[in-house]
């Protein structure tokens, strides 16, 4: 049978066909965790060589924007970890309000749990912190070792494969979304600094009036970007921390359709009937205009049917992915390991944070996973054991990204205890990673008919017809 003309029968071109790997590479869950992997082996190795002046001395390059009297001036580390990172947690307060809307933190019985575990495994970790650091100068600290990098926990249980079953990585990943919300919390509670009433106000009513937006049906991406860079610029003026305006911004970003699923269902298919009628046999899309207007037409409703808060949350993420962590990493990972903050390992601050994030976040969690199952406060999925729990919450010490950050909030970039806090996140992160692996390996495969890997690299969930991609998780 020939080819229909409008089936592309001919091999891609050499482009996509040289992109392809990197396109794949890009689909598995892990890969983020994989980039921000290498970019910290590069910082390291770089802060650790005859090239460290160089490495220290361009994240202090300043970089200046604006005209005439009204300008910005920050070094380059300040604007990523100012700037960028406000998009990093924008892209944090658009999954939290998913969760709380439709996710695991959107009922009572379903959140208990994560909630409950995740609040141990803040509470924990920072009472360790403050009993090795208790009426020290780095009390300060104890913020840090609060935190869970959710990239590198799921990328290494997507690393399991059918060992983990999908239950664990909803349970994480919402226990990362609740740690989330109490990072941010803590950020704009106690690491904030001379608050400015006037630059407060402007960013308050900035943000009703994004609200207001929301309100009035606004949904162009463009309006709230607009919005939400003033709301940035006031927190930045204010003495709180801009990055809490990222998720400020994100909580008025729309979540409801204009039409209903049955309404898109109707319309598509009557537009797709149009477009079969107007086939006509040797001629190109290009040459149809009704074709083209049934297609346009069918793009419209599409956007109609689907919430600019998963359409914007799907378009950050490899931005999130493999820009902004990777970068942020490269500019905050490099640390002496030879030199003071190496050796001072013993120190009270690097006990705090080590066994903070190592013992305190598997006591915090699954401590309380298990008095909720023994009180029957809360249920375990079928195809969970305690086990998986136990490995969840090893996992969930994996700090990283978000405990260096806190850190460099706690203790100023650049200082020595911020050097020495940076090498303890590492080694207990590390440590995590590789112990929670080793634990949740040695589980036996499990048959999971909540998601099953298809030859084609798509997940089918059940109740979908054949060759529906499921719903992906989390990063």
């Amino acid at each position: 049978m020939a080819d229909h003309p409008l089936t592309p029968s001919r091999p891609l071109p050499l482009l996509e066909q040289a992109l392809a790997p990197f396109r794949r590479f890009s689909q598995v869950q892990a890969s983020g965790g994989i980039v921000l992997i290498a970019c910290t082996l590069i910082a390291l190795v770089w802060a650790n060589s005859p090239l460290a002046p160089a490495y220290f001395a361009l994240w202090e390059t300043p970089v200046t924007v604006g005209f005439g009297d009204h300008v910005l001036s920050k070094t380059l580390l300040h604007w990523i970890n100012d700037g960028l990172m406000a998009v990093f947690f924008f892209m944090v307060g658009l999954e939290i309000k998913r969760e709380i809307l439709v996710g695991e933190l959107n009922s009572p019985a379903q959140a208990i749990l994560p909630v409950a575990a995740a609040v141990g495994g803040m509470v924990v970790p920072a009472l360790l912190y403050v009993l090795f650091n208790y009426g020290q100068p780095t009390m300060a600290g104890w913020g840090v070792p609060m935190a869970t990098d959710i990239a590198f926990a799921l990328g290494i249980l997507s690393l399991l494969g059918n060992r983990v079953p999908v239950s664990l990585k909803v349970f994480l990943a919402a226990v990362a979304i609740v740690d989330d919300i109490g990072a941010v919390l803590v950020i704009a509670i106690f690491y904030s600094g001379d608050i400015s009433l006037f630059s407060l106000v402007v960013g308050g009513a900035m943000f009703v009036t994004m609200l207001g937006l929301n309100m009035a049906g606004a949904r162009h991406p463009a309006v709230y970007g607009i919005c939400g860079a003033i709301l940035w610029l006031a927190f930045l003026k204010s003495g709180v921390h801009a990055t809490v305006a990222g998720v400020l911004g994100a909580m008025t970003i729309p979540a409801r359709t204009r039409i209903s699923a049955g309404a898109f269902l109707h319309k598509a298919r009557r537009l797709l009937d149009c477009f079969a009628a107007s086939m006509e046999p040797g001629q190109v899309l290009l040459a149809n205009k009704t074709m083209q207007g049934t297609l346009e037409n069918l793009e419209s409703a599409c956007q109609r049917a689907s919430a600019p808060l998963p359409r914007l949350e799907h378009a950050l993420h490899p931005w999130v992915a493999y820009g902004i962590m990777p970068l942020f990493a490269l500019a905050n990972a490099g640390v002496p390991l030879f030199g003071q903050a190496g050796q001072s390992l013993a120190e009270p601050v690097s006990l705090g944070i080590f066994l903070g994030l190592f013992i305190g976040k598997q006591l915090g969690i699954f401590l309380t996973c298990l008095g909720l199952f023994r009180l029957g406060l809360a249920s375990m999925p079928e195809g969970m054991r305690l086990s998986h729990y136990y490995g969840a919450s090893v996992l969930a010490g994996i700090g990283f990204t978000m405990s260096i950050f806190i850190a460099g909030l706690a203790f100023g970039d650049g200082a020595a205890v911020a050097d020495q806090a940076k090498v303890s996140i590492l080694v207990a992160s590390a440590l995590a990673g590789v112990y929670g692996f080793a634990v949740l390996r040695r589980g036996e495969a499990v048959d999971d008919p909540a998601c099953r890997e298809q030859d084609d690299d798509e997940t089918v969930c059940p109740g979908s017809p054949p060759g529906c991609p499921g719903s992906g998780g989390r990063h």
